[in-house]
């Protein structure tokens, strides 16, 4: 919009010539006043267009009235302000994609020159009337194409604002939030140690020291959207977690290699289901099955001492993350009780590699 007030700026330079002749024809006062009122029309297609709102049809109609209809009384003096006509008329054609419009615009300044009587038409200013509209058509037709542009980048930036919000989010509650859990589970499980002056509390803490600094690294990671953890790497520590914790753990991975994007919303899901075992469970066993069958890639978490049935409009934030990153790959998360005994977690994604 302030490129069209840029625009509009100009324009009365074209009709100096105009005020010139007027003072000249003695139509000083009425001259002037029947100029202002075509200015502001003018001024507000010129802004219409800008805005996108539409041609607005009766203001081309109000403008060439007030181009044509002074003529008889000013005389050649009114000739130039045609060529703010032709501007608009172009203006039009170019939105509603019309050669006839094109053709009138580029006919209303040299269409005067059939006018019998040389003295309501100035020549040089008629035929040079296409011209001017040109040059107006061009300038604002630029100025909407950059401020097309500025939106468009605008909305571009705003987009990869909230997708890196999102991506900050989603990464701190999946990854921070696992190591948390595990971090509870073993402050409780040292002072319970504590309390029964068993030697392992000390071994307890080094892990737990240990776990503190890999956290430290991860929200690091995650604020700088690096990839740490390897599906490798979890798989032995959800093992390592589970059994310190007195659940037994059977482990099966029957495939490697698998590409990036997989590898990375596995490692989320094994993450996710762990801590799942870890907060709504009483699990004494649990079995992580990591299988690759006819090129879908399958991993599942089942354990039993299911305290409650899952219901999967009951699911928490880390389940939404989790199904939207698979979704993504065009795999599908199942997470289902088996006969109110064992809770069955698992991710199903094609490995399209």
């Amino acid at each position: 919009m302030l490129g069209g007030l840029g625009l509009m700026a100009g324009t009365p330079a074209l009709t100096v010539p105009v005020q010139r002749e007027l003072a000249d024809s003695g139509y000083v006062c009425a001259g002037s006043a029947v100029l202002f009122i075509l200015l502001a029309v003018h001024a507000r297609f010129v802004l219409r267009m800008l805005a996108r709102e539409g041609v607005g049809w009766w203001l081309v109609v109000v403008q060439a009235g007030v181009t044509y209809l002074p003529l008889p009384f000013v005389g050649a003096a009114w000739t130039p302000v045609v060529g703010l006509l032709s501007g608009v008329l172009l203006l039009a054609a170019h939105e509603v994609r019309s050669f006839t419009v094109a053709a009138l615009a580029v006919a209303c300044g040299p269409v005067l020159l059939a006018v019998p009587s040389v003295a309501l038409t100035h020549a040089d200013w008629a035929v040079t009337a296409p011209l001017l509209g040109l040059v107006e058509y061009s300038l604002v037709s630029l100025t909407a194409q950059a401020d097309r542009l500025s939106a468009t980048r605008s909305d571009v930036i705003h987009r990869a604002v909230v997708q890196e919000r999102r991506r900050f989010t989603r990464d701190l509650h999946d990854l921070v939030g696992h190591r948390l859990t595990v971090l509870v589970l073993k402050a409780h499980l040292i002072q319970r140690l504590v309390r029964e002056r068993d030697e392992k509390a000390g071994q307890e803490v080094d892990e737990t020291l240990a776990l503190l600094r890999v956290l430290a690294a991860d929200v690091r990671a995650v604020a700088h959207g690096e990839q740490r953890s390897s599906l490798e790497t979890e798989l032995n520590s959800a093992r390592a977690l589970l059994e310190s914790v007195g659940i037994r753990c059977q482990m099966r991975v029957s495939c490697r290699d698998l590409p990036r994007e997989v590898a990375e919303a596995l490692t989320h899901g094994l993450r996710e289901g762990v801590t799942n075992v870890l907060r709504h469970a009483t699990a004494r066993e649990c079995t992580i099955q990591l299988l690759d069958r006819d090129r879908l890639v399958s991993l599942s978490i089942s354990n039993d001492g299911v305290l409650q049935q899952y219901r999967l409009r009951d699911r928490g934030q880390g389940l939404i993350n989790l199904t939207e990153r698979v979704a993504v790959l065009g795999g599908r998360l199942q997470a289902t009780t088996l006969h109110g005994e064992r809770f069955l977690f698992a991710l199903h994604i094609p490995r399209n590699q």
